[in-house]
């Protein structure tokens, strides 16, 4: 699993962490079943405390995202339809309200979405 971390970040290294499989998944890169590497094996890969890899795995359990199994160890869940998440929500509409300050159209927002939404299906 190819990871990236920006150390100088004001994202914690778990959300970074968290959302760079939440990405995998969604694009396809990490499939439902696949395992994940464990807690120790990523920390040393991606150079990162054990603790920081646990917290970001917790959060993708308690989010739907993998399943732990001591004997199996994490994996990708099944990711059916689902309602959205309401922090996840309240994110877009941060994002939302900021392009709109930033003088952006309603329309090219829109554009940008599918843009996006488009690029995730695409790999």
């Amino acid at each position: 699993m190819l990871l990236t971390f920006d150390f100088t970040s004001d994202i914690p290294l778990y959300m970074q962490l968290r959302n760079q499989i939440v990405i995998g998944i969604a694009e396809g890169k990490l499939q439902q079943g696949e395992k994940l590497p464990t807690i120790r094996a990523l920390a040393e890969e991606s150079g990162i405390n054990m603790m920081t890899v646990s917290r970001a795995y917790q959060l993708l359990k308690q989010e739907g995202y993998i399943i732990t199994d001591r004997r199996k160890g994490a994996v990708v869940a099944f990711r059916g339809k689902s309602a959205v998440p309401p922090d996840t929500e309240e994110t877009l509409r941060l994002c939302l309200s900021e392009l709109r300050l930033s003088g952006m159209s309603k329309e090219d927002a829109i554009a940008l979405c599918e843009r996006l939404y488009e690029e995730g299906t695409k790999r």
